[in-house]
């Protein structure tokens, strides 16, 4: 049944292999039969030539002997010239050789007084019939042989037409192999292709040897593989993770339900209800974080803004410096500007302060700055900090700490795992670096250098006018306003900065610089 299936693929020229090698038999047909039909052509004008020329020198030697009256009765044959006549004006053989002896005319054709000497191809003859003079009685000599077989019997096309067919076959079958056995590899990519289905992606295609198209798709298949067996065990990892974390509040929430309609006089309501409200807030929240994690991993790139990553950080400072149990300081250096989702690095942004006012003993100290292209935010706690083992540990989904979990029960886990996501969605970094106390988060971009409508190379959008920085700072220092350096951050020398301590939390320490305002939709009052 397969050779069956096999054949019909190659009658219908379904296969390559077979498309292949019909086109290259068809090509070299016409090939073969023009070459084949020169060369007949070739062969049989030299043959006929050969032939002709000998005959012409036999014919011109018996004709000058006609005219001196020289002939005699029996011509003699020269080497292949073995028919030799002397036919007169009324077409009676006059003297002959011996094979011509006895023999009708060997041609009736008589060459015209004006052209004298003629080939003729007659009955079967090849003859050089010359006549002996111009005079309207003279004589004609001719002289020929018979065609040789070759070309007679047609032995020369029926030679060519097999040679054709059998240089036709040998080129079919080579073309049939060597394309068989260039696809071999591909026939077993498709083999293996086949066995792997979506439980078991852990197959990998053969390779062959050598660095060819097929080698390389062999190759370009196994990374393909590889990214897609990374990605299938990823969601068993988080649908395992998910339907875990997910449990719990689940089955709290269950539980004070039920025991609410088992025991309605032992239980207070008011208190069931509100752990319901709280275990159901901790659904929504794991749920949102993983429908934004989704969207990060496979939705398209948000639009890109120019973003002055010093106000982002300090207005998200300001915001949560109104709710925290902590000082929060901020010292934020002038200019530093990325592009990206404005939306998504002030999630970040929250995801880290929040972070850090959780972990905080006291205070939480915030700098930005760029430093060698690259914009570069640390948020800094006065808390335990964390282990070096458990660093790249934290920013797994769903990994909380022993520390995270006693301060705050009620987080999903998945903050730090976002905020990683976004950073490199936004082609940069953010890791967990060594500090003399507490935990020190690094954010790092590329920094968007502007300057005279022209972009660095960090990034290729266009924003138009550049904020600049004053030297002299012609904003006032807004009220409240505190000389004193927060503790642990030095300025950096390129930026001039006030900072405001807010008398209604444990305090916001911000830094602010004023520019030109030449683009109004840049434009920021630091006293807002």
């Amino acid at each position: 049944m397969r050779l069956v299936s096999r054949l019909r693929s190659i009658l219908r020229l379904r296969s390559i292999q077979g498309r292949y090698t019909t086109a290259a038999t068809a090509l070299l047909l016409v090939v073969l039969v023009v070459v084949g039909v020169s060369c007949d052509l070739v062969i049989r004008y030299r043959i006929e030539d050969d032939v002709f020329k000998s005959a012409e020198r036999v014919a011109s030697q018996w004709s000058a002997a006609a005219r001196t009256g020289g002939m005699p009765e029996m011509i003699p044959a020269s080497g292949g010239v073995d028919l030799v006549q002397l036919v007169d004006a009324q077409g009676a053989v006059v003297r002959a050789s011996r094979r011509a002896r006895g023999r009708a005319p060997l041609s009736a054709i008589r060459p015209p007084s004006n052209d004298r000497f003629q080939r003729l191809h007659d009955n079967g003859l090849l003859l050089m019939a010359i006549r002996v003079s111009p005079a309207p009685e003279a004589p004609v000599i001719y002289a020929g042989s018979a065609e040789p077989r070759l070309l007679g019997r047609h032995y020369l096309e029926l030679f060519l037409a097999v040679a054709a067919l059998v240089l036709l076959g040998l080129a079919g079958w080579l073309t049939w192999w060597v394309v068989g056995r260039t696809l071999r590899p591909v026939a077993a990519i498709r083999a293996r292709m086949a066995e792997i289905t979506g439980s078991d992606v852990s197959l990998r295609v053969p390779v062959p040897a050598g660095e060819d198209e097929f080698a390389l798709l062999a190759r370009t298949a196994n990374q393909s593989l590889e990214r897609l067996q990374e990605v299938v065990e990823q969601q068993r990892q988080f649908a395992s993770t998910t339907s875990h974390e997910l449990r719990t509040p689940i089955a709290g929430l269950r539980m004070q339900l039920e025991e609410a309609l088992l025991y309605p006089d032992e239980v207070d309501a008011v208190d069931s209800i509100r752990g319901a409200l709280s275990a159901t807030g901790r659904l929504e929240a794991i749920v949102n974080d993983l429908l934004l994690l989704a969207r990060l991993r496979v939705a398209e790139p948000a639009a890109r803004e120019l973003i002055d990553l010093g106000k982002l950080v300090t207005e998200e400072a300001m915001q949560v410096s109104q709710s925290a149990g902590v000082a929060v300081y901020v010292h934020a250096a002038s200019g530093v500007w990325v592009s990206g989702s404005q939306i998504r690095l002030i999630r970040v942004v929250g995801n880290l302060l929040s972070n850090a006012r959780r972990h905080a003993a006291a205070s939480v100290e915030v700098s930005v700055e760029a430093i060698d292209g690259r914009a570069v935010l640390a948020v800094v706690d006065d808390g335990a900090g964390v282990a070096p083992a458990d660093r790249e540990r934290v920013f797994e989904r769903f990994t909380r700490l022993a520390d995270g979990r006693r301060r705050d029960a009620g987080g999903s886990g998945l903050g730090l795992a976002i905020s990683r996501d976004i950073a490199e969605a936004h082609r940069g970094s953010l890791r967990i670096e060594d500090s003399p106390r507490g935990a020190r988060f690094v954010l790092r971009l590329p920094l968007l250098h502007v300057q005279g409508g022209v972009e660095g190379s960090a990034s290729t959008d266009h924003y138009g006018p550049t904020p600049t920085d004053h030297a002299d700072h012609t904003h006032p220092p807004p009220a409240g306003a505190s000389d004193a350096e927060p503790p642990g951050i030095n300025s950096p020398k390129t930026a001039k900065t006030s900072h405001l301590r807010l008398p209604e939390t444990r305090g916001l320490v911000g830094a602010w610089s004023g520019w030109d305002g030449t683009d109004p939709r840049l434009s920021w009052n630091p006293t807002d």
